[in-house]
């Protein structure tokens, strides 16, 4: 009797990269796709790293692939735009191993700045794209990917959504496949992409695409379900789940690979139902496709292009059912904060403090731009507050910078950062970066990276020093200062806002919830000597609570005794105490 295992999706799509014989994954960490490689990294058969960015990580993995192993990259779904130079290039070179991207999608952006849909970048790349509805699919669907990839010469991606990452299933767990390498073979027509012989991949992709399209009619993983036939449905991943659930005497025709579709089947399935449904998360791929073929159906003028589908939508939507429960109007909002003792509000409220603006990135000192701080005031992308910054200063001159800053933290001043600190010099720029440095990728849960020491298997490596990285630019002007040290900090963004060059301010302090980090003391009120002026309340550190007679209370529980409120009162009426 096989094993079978209760597995988070991510958990099992490493789980199926194992059984696939991969030898080589690479990613950069981002929610809902990092639990890939934490869980990768755990099987000693495969190479598995944080790479700096997703653009990295995918070369990694097609020059693993190249060599003639079969290898992984992962990545949630904006990850995927930083990856499409060489993800629509690796298309016409085709694999030797098997190459499979995982791209992890987030309807309802419960962690991201869009909510873009990857199927839209796989067909203008012309990628294959498999997508499994649960944990158990999650394992197989890989398998099947690495079988598809090197049959037709393709990368594959394996969509998920952030559904399916988080949610638990039962697997069934089988053995490694334990293949030979394929052998490398000398092709420069196939390898190099020039001009002249992408021309000719061109038409290898094109034929590829066709053959996938016709082949699909037979793929397992494309399940037709009869039922009553009044009603069908097409649909895929987990909002198959949701039919199921809330219309479960339909006829489904399940896609396992949701690109290219697979006519024939599709039009032999429409064929037999009286009204045909297209029921998927974010854009209309499918249906486009189906209506284009002159396909009666119905999507989109009744489902929303918007967030994350439910059983509840489907039935309200078909049936007008409204939710079974009462909805739960009268809690309050939960929006999420910067921890207790974090080290980003201490820089944020000397910034708050000098009004100073901040163009911000990804991350979670993003949060800087929620009350009562509100001091982050842009936020687009991996690495863009540097060159944001930038482009203010020459659209409107030095001057209108001076009560400008950047603020990056140090995994994305690695991933895209450096390359947007590296303009600012080259091109004579004028403008302060604040890196915040809390030693880790605090955002996806504390992964490792490249100025941390430890690699994603956790061995010691070489840490890069931030501050000699920036040196190395020409910066003359680059100072580490504690994130604490509100009167060092606030001297230094006073002073390097008054140049007219390029400097780099390095705010050091471990991000509070860190293995390993120890309080040694927490802060305590001395309610006799309050003036109830209200200095410590204005960081709004959520172990601070306002009393109704305007003196402070401070929740033992949550105080990380960071001091950032001991410094902020002038009357010694908050004190350290040991924790």
């Amino acid at each position: 009797m096989s094993e079978k295992k209760i597995m988070l999706g991510n958990e099992a799509i490493a789980r199926g990269a194992w059984e696939a014989g991969v030898k080589v994954s690479a990613a950069y960490p981002g929610t809902p796709s990092t639990e890939i490689s934490e869980n990768v990294a755990l099987y000693d058969e495969i190479y598995a790293e944080w790479s700096p960015n997703e653009k990295v990580a995918t070369e990694v993995a097609i020059g693993a692939s190249m060599s003639g192993v079969r290898s992984m990259v992962s990545m949630k779904h904006v990850g995927v735009n930083v990856a499409s130079d060489p993800l629509y290039t690796v298309a016409y070179i085709g694999v030797n191993g098997g190459l499979v991207m995982v791209a992890a999608d987030d309807p309802g952006m419960y962690s991201s700045q869009n909510e873009q849909d990857t199927r839209c970048v796989a067909r203008a790349a012309q990628v294959p794209v498999i997508e499994p509805a649960d944990s158990s699919e999650a394992k197989e669907f890989v398998k099947f990917a690495y079988d598809i990839s090197e049959k037709y010469d393709t990368p594959v991606i394996v969509r998920t959504t952030t559904r399916l990452a988080h949610s638990q299933g039962i697997v069934e767990l089988c053995d490694r496949d334990n293949r030979e390498d394929r052998p490398y073979v000398k092709d420069i027509k196939k390898n190099v992409m020039m001009p002249g012989n992408a021309k000719l991949r061109h038409i290898v992709v094109e034929d590829r695409m066709k053959a996938l399209a016709a082949d699909g009619y037979d793929f397992p993983i494309n399940k037709v379900e009869y039922n009553d036939t009044s009603i069908g449905f097409i649909t895929s991943g987990i909002p198959y789940q949701y039919v199921k659930e809330a219309m479960p005497n339909a006829s489904v025709l399940k896609l396992g690979m949701v690109h290219p579709l697979p006519k024939k089947l599709i039009e032999e399935f429409a064929s037999k139902v009286d009204k045909l449904y297209i029921f998927e998360e974010l854009e209309p791929v499918i249906e486009e496709q189906v209506k284009s073929w002159g396909i009666k159906c119905v999507g989109k003028e009744i489902f929303t292009l918007q967030g994350e589908y439910s059983a509840t939508l489907l039935k309200k939507a078909l049936l007008g059912q409204q939710p079974d429960v009462k909805e739960a109007a009268d809690v309050p909002a939960r929006p999420p904060i910067l921890c207790p003792g974090c080290p980003h509000r201490s820089v944020y409220t000397v910034l708050k403090k000098l009004k100073i603006h901040a163009a911000g990135d990804i991350g979670c000192y993003t949060l800087g731009a929620v009350p009562p701080l509100s001091v982050v005031e842009t936020s687009v992308c991996m690495g863009s507050s540097i060159s944001t910054l930038h482009g203010m200063e020459k659209a409107k001159g030095k001057d209108y910078v001076k009560d400008w800053v950047a603020v990056i933290g140090d995994s994305t001043f690695l991933h895209t950062g450096i390359n947007s600190l590296m303009n600012m010099v080259y091109n004579k720029g004028v403008g302060t970066v604040l890196i915040l440095d809390n030693s880790t990728t605090a955002m996806t849960g504390h992964q490792d990276h490249a100025a941390t020491g430890k690699t994603l298997k956790g061995e010691t490596t070489y840490m890069i020093n931030i501050y000699n990285l920036c040196k190395s630019l020409g910066i003359e002007h680059v100072y580490e200062v504690s994130s604490f040290d509100l009167e060092g900090l606030e001297n230094a963004v006073k002073e390097e806002t008054k140049r007219e060059e390029v400097s780099v301010i390095i705010c050091k302090a471990p991000c509070v919830l860190l293995k390993g980090n120890v309080f040694k003391t927490k802060c305590e009120p001395v309610p006799e000597k309050c003036k109830k002026c209200g200095a410590c309340l204005r960081p709004g550190c959520p172990a601070i609570t306002k009393n109704e007679d305007g003196t402070i209370s401070i929740d033992d529980t949550m105080c990380n005794g960071c001091g950032l409120c001991k410094g902020l009162c002038k009357f010694d009426a908050i004190k350290e105490v040991e924790a």
